[in-house]
């Protein structure tokens, strides 16, 4: 955006509805976190926290083939507002950012930490759990008595669904939180077998676990204990350091589309390992990687199920291939080198066939999107559009899209919800997110229903869809009622 800074407050009045911020960003202060830290680990473990973040100046020290067989990338650098004092401390500081809301045209903000989110991949158990809880601890006292317009955060570790249930029944029962960011993968270790020994495999080998689908656990428990808590999970995971995403030199190159990534790999396990038809009430959100992967996703998985489902599968069975017909026509069109290897057909014909071949093939193995439980196209759409919601950034020009009934499957529109993303670079100024926002309602790629639907409609989609309560004495707890009876 350019030109004269547009009011926030004066934006917001032309509206006749809230604005809800479905993805802020706290700058946790890591010394007060560490001090917490040390009351949950003991001394012993700090060197462990203090390296969680000294790793990347390790980092810059070590040759390239050092840092890629450490698993290191180039990371993030010069992240913060610097040059906006005032938003840098707007970052650091929810109670300034709670005065501020006003300004920015915002009634109510979820905020989500920073640091804290590197909890989420810690290697060891007890780092891990211990940094998670300190920084929950952090985020509910940094937060508290802002709750008519701000709430936070907890984080929760997924690398078993015990570490998980523990996490969450701690930070909504002992420390009251009503947001939830869940690890959206964990990268696995390679277990050791007859080929090669573990201990020589670089840390970077490994495999990521997005829960749904070929995990070690059943993570069915933590859906559940979600909708008994009123947790909507959400997922904020990156996919740097994934191959193609592990630049040793460009932290851009690694960061382009990197939440996108990891949230399209989650929401594809989800789908797949059949978690929104176990649990239709679970309500999920995918941030700050747009919507445009949603609408591309949506009819991949509609593309596959028509080809590749139970009722179209068998079209691809190499046993329904007619020989005699295929020969003939071989022996009529085919060159030179084939005529002289059409001996071997039958083999040739039995490529790629993993479950076998017809009487023989493995039933079991042939309908992929079992678990999805679909009967016709409207199945899956339902089971991908109403518990997933996206989150958009204020600049993101992929957002009309959401809502476009015209390339979207079946004429749906996804629900995209705001985020603004305030606290890290993406934001250089606090005070355009809102005019930001609205461009594409100026521009006419958006309507205003649109734009209610963005801003305040999916996030009580998202928020009440699993606690209805959610916006109780809040300063848009008159809204929300109202919105909810007119449903």
């Amino acid at each position: 955006m350019s030109g004269a800074h547009a009011s926030g407050a004066a934006l917001r009045e032309r509206l006749d509805h809230p604005v809800i911020d479905c993805d802020g960003h706290l700058l946790e202060f890591r010394p007060a976190v560490r001090e917490l830290f040390e009351e949950e680990a003991g001394r012993g473990l700090l060197p462990a926290f203090d390296m969680m973040l000294d790793v990347w100046s390790l980092a810059r020290r070590m040759t390239p083939d050092a840092m890629r067989n450490a698993g290191l990338f180039r990371m993030t650098w010069w992240g913060f507002p610097a040059a906006r004092t005032h938003d840098r401390a707007t970052a650091m500081l929810p109670r300034l950012l709670h005065e501020r809301l006003d300004e920015l045209g915002i009634d109510f903000a979820v905020l989500y930490p920073t640091y804290g989110l590197g909890a989420l991949s810690v290697d060891d158990e007890a780092v891990r759990r211990a940094s998670a809880r300190a920084y929950n601890r952090y985020l509910a006292e940094v937060t508290a008595g802002l709750g008519d317009r701000l709430t936070a955060a907890a984080v929760i570790p997924m690398h078993t669904p015990g570490e998980a249930l523990d996490a969450l029944e701690h930070a909504v029962r002992a420390l009251g939180f009503k947001v939830a960011v869940l690890a959206g993968h964990v990268r696995r270790p390679l277990a050791p077998n007859d080929g090669f020994d573990a201990a020589s495999v670089p840390r970077a080998a490994g495999w990521i676990d997005t829960f749904g689908l070929d995990s070690p656990h059943d993570y069915d428990p933590v859906w559940a204990k979600c909708i008994e808590l009123g947790i909507a999970p959400t997922f904020h995971s990156s996919a740097m350091g994934w191959p193609g995403r592990a630049s040793v030199s460009s932290y851009v190159l690694n960061h382009v589309g990197n939440f996108a990534a990891a949230g399209e790999a989650t929401c594809r396990s989800l789908v797949l390992g059949g978690v929104t038809r176990r649990f239709p009430a679970l309500r999920c959100a995918f941030l700050e990687g747009g919507a445009g992967w949603a609408t591309t996703l949506l009819a991949d998985l509609l593309g596959h199920w028509e080809k590749r489902g139970a009722h179209h599968i068998r079209e691809y069975d190499p046993a329904a291939i007619d020989l005699a017909a295929l020969r003939e026509r071989i022996a009529k069109y085919g060159d030179r080198r084939t005529l002289a290897h059409a001996g071997a057909l039958e083999a040739e014909l039995g490529v790629l066939a993993g479950p076998g071949v017809g009487a023989d093939a493995d039933a079991g193995a042939l309908d992929e999107l079992a678990a999805c439980g679909i009967a016709e196209r409207a199945d899956l759409v339902h089971r991908f559009v109403e518990p997933f919601h996206f989150g958009c950034e204020a600049d993101d020009p992929l957002t009309p899209l959401a809502f476009d009934r015209r390339a979207n499957a079946l004429g749906t529109r996804l629900k995209a919800v705001f985020g603004s993303d305030v606290g890290h670079w993406d934001v250089p100024d606090m005070r355009d997110v809102l005019a930001e926002a609205l461009e594409p309602v100026e521009d006419g790629r958006m309507t205003p229903d649109d734009f209610r639907a963005f801003v305040f409609d999916n996030p009580l989609s998202l928020w009440c869809g699993a606690n209805p309560r959610f916006f109780d004495g809040t300063r848009v707890e008159g809204a929300v009622r109202a919105a909810l009876a007119g449903r």
